[in-house]
Order: C-alpha cells, then sequence, then structure tokens
C-alpha cells in the first residue's frame, strides 16, 4: 500500500511541483489549499506525513500545527515557509512541526527528508546505540573508532565506521541504500547510491575472510543490504 501525502499549500505551482514529484516516487497525494480544510484531512485522512505551508488562507500553518498536535494527532509535519527568519522556524517547531524547510526548496532534499519522517512516525528507524561489536574474527569499538581483526588494528574511515555501524544497529533487517543516504549521509550531502555500493565494497574487502562471497554484510538483490552477526 502507497504512502499518502497530505500538501496543505495554497501556491498552486508548488502544489502542482509537489503533486507530480511525490508521485514520481510512489506516493499518493492529497492537496489542500485552504488551512481550515487542511486541518479537517489531516484529522480524518490517512497521511503518513503532512506538508504544511505557514502562510494559508482562512488558518495559517501555526495554527493548523498547533490544532493537529492538540488534537493528538502524530502525523510527521514537514512545515514550508517563504521566510527564513530564526523566529518563523523556532515557532513552527515549537508548535510540534517535526521539520521545515525555506522556500525555494531542493525537491531532493524535501524527498530525502520525507523519507526519513515517515520512517521515524512508523517506528521503522531503529534508535538502539551500539558501543561495540563483535562478528566473525572481527572486533569493532566505535566509541574508540577501533577495528580488530584477530587482534590486529584494521583502519576504516570515519564514513565507514558510521556505515557499519548503522548496519549493526539493524542487525537482521534490510536496510536500503536509500535509507543509508539518508541516515547516514544527511539532508545536505547527496551522492549517488553508486557511493554506498563503493563503501559497502570497503567494508567488505576489509573486514570479510572472503569479501566476494560475505557472511556478515550481504546484498539483498533489489532491495539493499542486511548486517548479519551470527550467520547460520
Amino acid at each position: 500500500m502507497r504512502s499518502q501525502i497530505l500538501v496543505i499549500e495554497d501556491d498552486l505551482a508548488i502544489q502542482t511541483g509537489l503533486r507530480d514529484a511525490l508521485q514520481a516516487e510512489g506516493y499518493s497525494v492529497v492537496v489542500e489549499a485552504d488551512g481550515k480544510r487542511g486541518l479537517h484531512e489531516a484529522l480524518h485522512g490517512n497521511a503518513a506525513c503532512i506538508i504544511l505551508d505557514l502562510m494559508l488562507p482562512s488558518m495559517n500553518g501555526r495554527d493548523v500545527c498547533q490544532a493537529l498536535r492538540k488534537s493528538n494527532c502524530r502525523t510527521p509535519i514537514l512545515m514550508l515557509t517563504s521566510k527564513s527568519e530564526e523566529s518563523d522556524i523556532i515557532v513552527g517547531l515549537e508548535l510540534g512541526a517535526d521539520d521545515y524547510m525555506s522556500k525555494p526548496f531542493s525537491l531532493a532534499e524535501l524527498l530525502a527528508r520525507i523519507r526519513a519522517l515517515i520512517r521515524r512516525g512508523t517506528g521503522d528507524k531503529i534508535e538502539k546505540e551500539v558501543a561495540e561489536v563483535t562478528f566473525g574474527q572481527v572486533h569493532v569499538d566505535f566509541v574508540r573508532q577501533e577495528a580488530l581483526i584477530k587482534g590486529v588494528p584494521v583502519r576504516l574511515s570515519v564514513r565507514e565506521f558510521c556505515l557499519l555501524r548503522y548496519l549493526v544497529q539493524h542487525d537482521g533487517r534490510v536496510v536500503t541504500r536509500e535509507m543509508i543516504l539518508d541516515d547516514v549521509w544527511g539532508y545536505d550531502a547527496f551522492p549517488t547510491t553508486r557511493t554506498i555500493d563503493n563503501y559497502i565494497l570497503s567494508l567488505r574487502k576489509k573486514l570479510e575472510e572472503n569479501p566476494t562471497n560475505p557472511l556478515h554484510i550481504v546484498t539483498i538483490h533489489t532491495l539493499g543490504y542486511k548486517f548479519i552477526s551470527n550467520p547460520t
């Protein structure tokens, strides 16, 4: 079932651009151009994420956001504003918005933020802290940024430590390349999925006994990767 995105925005050009981009990503999209109608749809609809403009007719975005949170609606809210003043951003976040973007914005960045918000909203993002891990003949201490194979140090880059830790946090679960891009690289960096593949290859060469037939950092065809601490 496709996730639904509710767009509450009165600018027709932005409405059209968001609808086209979101539908191209596989989302279903509901658009409301009025604050009160948007609030009603948010309370009674089935949105996985709300894109909420700050300046709206009949009821502004701040009031919509506040009303949603007072009604115990926990749907993630990404607030849009044409203003970049820090005070507007702080007010929106204090009222319960989960994230914000100032116009004009990058569609690629907006889509990345939506994916992350939806995963957090559905509990898919794991926040488990991992200080160290042992698998096969490898021991990694993430606090000290040390990796050992049979007691011999192996040099990993900071990004490789971050990627490995993310995989370990999701032990036994598939993580897509898009998840890695959003959660390890972040919103403000836009590497390609090929970058992820190259880092995975590097980790395998450094840590797997047989990099061409990995036991712990495995590829899940068409989906992404999975870390397996104890393969059977």
